[in-house]
């Protein structure tokens, strides 16, 4: 049961590293050549073991050295040593069970072209969840390149079994706005493993307009650079806007062995944030690590700055030469403004469930008397760990909010009515006031989900996350962290 607070809280959270750059950087330093190390990476979350499992089948061999205090945060320091561009199967015709990792799927789903051509092909599978998950627009791609894919059982979805690429393929290939930007990343982090005739092979990969999730493809193109890949684009180091038409061409080249350390997750940042900006009085910094140097390689490293300040008017700061990340509540009565104009979270939709939740508090305005929020960019929602717009509707429901899925051209977006009795109410209710009836939420067997649906304990009380252990996907110690806003960790 998540009580509703008693005091304004004044905390550091220290997320574990980060999922995606955790990811990336497996898969490249499995390809590479030598050992590579990854510090501070992500290891007690389930998609990194499925990752680090897949990676080992495939032939990479992966050490994992953790101490006192990397273990408190999940995370730990990886020696990897790399086949040198070409998988090397412990067993002919693998099977990988990714279970419900949708990074790791897509980026194996690619990367099984670069398999030995003895060891036969590479079947990609997963949990039932992830056999509902379209897969097709990435297959669509790589039989262009000249791949064979040959769907297992549904077309469009998982299982599929990805036979090794020949030398006699495309060497370019054009990607529209796909469903997700993991597919792009997926085709990026193979392309100077690929091989072509006479040994001149890479791959030139085209995009005619900015890519679904642009800010992750942006950090595959980062990470790229910084392990040393070469590319004639200028676009993985830049900040600026996507271009209209942007092509990469990668030259084949080894991967040499590297060192890199993981940011933490500030995907796993966002509801702490989010938790002092609902709070008048509040305050969370989130700690980056001693070794961490800016700009951050994450997308929603922006929602501090450009979701809960821009829009919600939240207080935020970098501080201790940007290692602290700080958010503050605002106002006194607890009440937020909610926006005037639609938040596009299409770049960072991982976000999108604790901002919902905070959209719930949300107190009338001028021009806006019911407090409406409308969060755009949402499409992606739909394939996520669940169905996350159909979740959101049914479950802050349960609170009384209006929740509406508005279709705009080409996309999904949500517009969120706050119930009056949340946002009407004090922050810190005395303990003579009775509490609000008990109300449970569904988790769906999603971590963002469980992660944002806490937040309603803090201004309500008596909220129950039913199975709170899904968070252990990628932040077993988030319950141990929340229970720091309450003083009792």
């Amino acid at each position: 049961m998540i009580p509703r607070l008693a005091r304004p809280f004044d905390v550091t959270i220290r997320p574990p590293g980060s999922k995606s750059i955790t990811n990336r950087a497996l898969l490249l330093a499995a390809l590479a050549e030598g050992e590579s190390v990854l510090r501070g990476a992500l290891v007690d979350a389930e998609d990194a073991r499925v990752m680090i499992r897949a990676l080992e089948q495939l032939g990479a061999s992966i050490v994992v050295e953790q101490s006192a205090d990397d273990a408190a945060l999940g995370n730990a320091t990886l020696r990897v040593t790399g086949v040198g561009g070409r998988w090397k199967p412990r067993e002919r015709e693998p099977v990988l069970d990714l279970h419900n990792a949708g990074t790791a799927t897509r980026f194996l789903t690619a990367a099984a072209l670069v398999n030995d051509p003895a060891a036969g092909p590479v079947t990609i599978d997963g949990n039932a969840r992830m056999r509902e998950r379209p897969i097709g627009e990435l297959v669509d791609v790589l039989r262009v390149l000249g791949a064979r894919v040959e769907y297992v059982a549904r077309v469009g979805f998982p299982p599929v079994r990805v036979y090794p690429i020949g030398a006699d393929r495309r060497r370019e290939v054009v990607l529209g706005r796909t469903s997700s930007g993991q597919f792009v990343s997926a085709l990026l982090m193979i392309a100077p493993m690929l091989p072509g005739v006479g040994g001149v092979g890479g791959l030139a990969v085209r995009l005619p307009e900015p890519p679904t999730s642009e800010p992750y493809v942006r950090m595959t193109l980062r990470l790229l650079e910084r392990v040393g890949v070469r590319t004639d684009g200028s676009a993985a180091g830049s900040s600026s806007a996507w271009t209209t038409a942007t092509t990469w061409r990668f030259e084949r080249q080894p991967i040499k062995r590297f060192d890199v350390a993981i940011e933490p997750d500030f995907s796993g940042a966002v509801p702490f944030w989010c938790a002092a900006a609902m709070v008048p009085g509040a305050s969370c910094a989130i700690d980056a690590g001693e070794g961490f140097e800016g700009p951050s390689l994450q997308g929603d490293a922006q929602f501090l700055e450009h979701v809960l300040g821009e829009f919600f008017g939240a207080e935020w700061a970098w501080e201790d030469g940007g290692r602290l990340w700080r958010c503050r509540g605002v106002g006194e009565a607890g009440g937020i403004v909610p926006p005037s104009l639609p938040i596009g979270l299409g770049d960072v939709p991982d976000t999108a469930m604790a901002a919902a939740v905070m959209a719930c508090f949300a107190s009338g305005s001028p021009g806006n008397a019911e407090g409406v929020t409308t969060l755009a960019g949402l499409r992606t929602l739909r394939v996520k760990e669940t169905d996350r717009l159909a979740a959101l509707q049914a479950e802050l429901s349960k609170i009384g909010a209006g929740v509406e899925v508005v279709a705009t051209a080409g996309d999904e977006a949500l517009q969120i009515t706050p119930p009056r009795d949340l946002s009407a109410s004090p922050v810190c209710l005395p303990a003579s006031v009775a509490p609000p009836p008990v109300v449970e939420f569904e988790t769906y067997d999603d971590h963002r989900m469980a992660m944002a649906l806490a937040l309603i304990g803090l201004r309500r009380g008596n909220v129950v996350v039913r199975d709170p252990g899904c968070v252990r996907k990628t932040y077993s110690a988030y319950w141990r962290d929340f229970a720091r806003l309450y003083g009792l960790a």
